[in-house]
């Protein structure tokens, strides 16, 4: 570690135009990760052609601060309205949702917080210590690897439809399915595109999320419309009490390492993190049957996770140049624009630049924090808008966020469809996480089979083939055994009782 490096890079960040950069960006960030759709990726692109002409570590401090912000924001509306800003978001519906249903939207936006200063906090610190051997672990992934981290996090998510195992695994296959839309890679044959040019490209997975979780849910409460918020009256304390802390702080120290690693691996990013700490803390609780219907500690996991996976993902960009989320795949082209030159070089040419960024983060937390609790009491309050006008407002910017991911109309209808397809879902309850999530790794997941497939000649031993890979197998089994096993036990224990 550069501790020279470390503290000229605080230096340069206690610069006052810096700090100014750190709390815009934070706050920026925040206000468009509220919004369904318009997640750290758009607004760092929209951002790009204001940072010509900047400093680079200044332009770098804003464009990384606003991702930082958008994973704090992104929360809140999965908390008030059960519409994640972006994927990462996803997991947060599950108990913040139900959370803010049962009058205790204080404590889930407080505890969402709380998790996220502690895993970025964590996550910065090991940035600091290990961001090269864990860029030099992140480079043993191949594709049978990559294919084996993805097929492990489906196959995890599956496992949380306890009960509903059969309805878990065809979610899967309908977002397989979905995934596989457009334009093959490997061969140039257009899929599932019903001779539509504007198909080749696939169907973007946020236009998917937005139209199963905001659509689908207005056109869900729109069946109850005349007392929709019947659960809402009470908004709680906005502070978590003792209990609070005590169900939920080791579910944040255990989801902090997990978020940081999966960050690193490229591509993997905060919506793995999030679902896979969510996992993990359901299959270790005493009491998984709470899980879904307001545990703290179920909305403090992923809330961890996601934000140690933001900073995770820095690692690789700035050790190797490889992008470790959408976002940082935007922040890699503008970097190149800035004439900063990501890579192993970056540390010995310009470490400025890298310990800079490490401070931003740092102070970024500790504000988004500060604002995120003192203006808990102004969020909640969107829980006071009458259903008749909430709803509209959402559907508005469901329509908004969908048509600013490509510009193109036929995204309303893709939007439409999902709507319809998520209030199908509820109504036959199908769980819809492992959907969303093989919509996110599908394509990527197919094309590290395909590539193993071709590079080993047609033999699957490649997938057994190093001892990275051969973890990856057995935790993959582990996952699809244990639920049964516990579901075993549960029924051995009613029929003793």
């Amino acid at each position: 570690m550069d501790l020279q490096g470390l503290l000229e890079g605080f230096l340069t960040v206690m610069r006052p135009e810096n700090l100014l950069y750190v709390v815009f960006g934070g706050f920026l960030g925040t206000i468009v990760g509220m919004l369904p759709g318009l997640g750290p990726a758009t607004a760092i692109a929209v951002l790009i052609p204001i940072t010509f002409g900047m400093d680079p570590i200044s332009a770098l401090i804003l464009m990384a601060t606003i991702y930082y912000g958008a994973m704090y924001g992104g929360s809140l509306s999965s908390i008030l309205i059960n519409t994640p800003g972006d994927g990462s978001a996803v997991a947060a519906t599950f108990d913040g949702y139900q959370m803010a249903k049962q009058g205790r939207a204080g404590q889930a936006i407080a505890i969402t917080a709380i998790g996220s200063l502690v895993g970025g906090a964590f996550a910065v610190f090991g940035f600091v210590l290990l961001a090269e051997p864990l860029a030099g672990f992140a480079l043993q992934f191949g594709p049978a690897e990559y294919f084996l981290l993805m097929l492990f996090t489906l196959s995890a998510v599956v496992s949380l439809s306890m009960g509903n195992i059969i309805k878990g695994f065809i979610s899967m296959g309908i977002g397989l399915i979905i995934s596989t839309v457009g334009i093959d890679l490997q061969s140039g044959v257009d899929r599932f595109t019903f001779d539509n040019v504007l198909l080749s490209d696939g169907i973007d997975f946020l236009v998917v999320i937005i139209g199963i979780y905001a659509v689908g849910e207005i056109l869900y409460n729109y069946l109850t419309i005349n007392n929709p918020l019947e659960q809402k009256t009470k908004y709680g304390r906005v502070w978590i009490s003792k209990q609070d802390w005590k169900d939920s702080k080791w579910a944040m120290f255990r989801a902090s390492p997990i978020g940081f690693l999966i960050g690193i691996l490229p591509g993997a990013g905060g919506s793995i993190a999030s679902l896979m700490s969510y996992t993990t803390e359901k299959q270790l609780s005493k009491h998984p049957e709470k899980f879904g219907k307001g545990a703290i500690e179920g909305l403090a996991a992923p809330e961890t996770a996601n934000n140690a996976a933001a900073v995770g993902a820095f690692v690789p960009l700035l050790t190797m140049g490889i992008p470790g989320s959408g976002t940082t795949a935007v922040m890699l082209g503008a970097l190149i624009m800035l004439g900063v030159k990501p890579g192993p070089l970056l540390f010995e040419s310009d470490p400025n630049i890298v310990w800079s960024l490490i401070n931003a983060l740092f102070f970024g937390n500790i504000f988004l924090f500060l604002i995120n609790i003192f203006m808990v009491g102004v969020f909640v309050k969107v829980l006071d808008i009458p259903a008749r006008v909430l709803y509209p407002i959402i559907l508005i910017l469901a329509f908004i966020g969908a048509y600013t991911m490509n510009y193109v109309i036929i995204d309303f209808y893709i939007l439409l469809i999902f709507g319809i397809v998520g209030l199908i879902m509820k109504v036959l309850d199908f769980p819809i996480a492992p959907l969303i999530l093989a919509v996110i790794v599908g394509s990527e997941m197919e094309q590290n089979f395909r590539k193993s497939i071709v590079a080993s000649k047609g033999s699957i031993d490649i997938f057994f083939s190093s001892p990275i890979a051969i973890t990856l197998v057995v935790l993959i089994v582990l996952s699809l055994v244990y639920p049964i096993y516990m579901s075993y036990r549960q029924k051995k224990r009613l029929q003793s009782q």
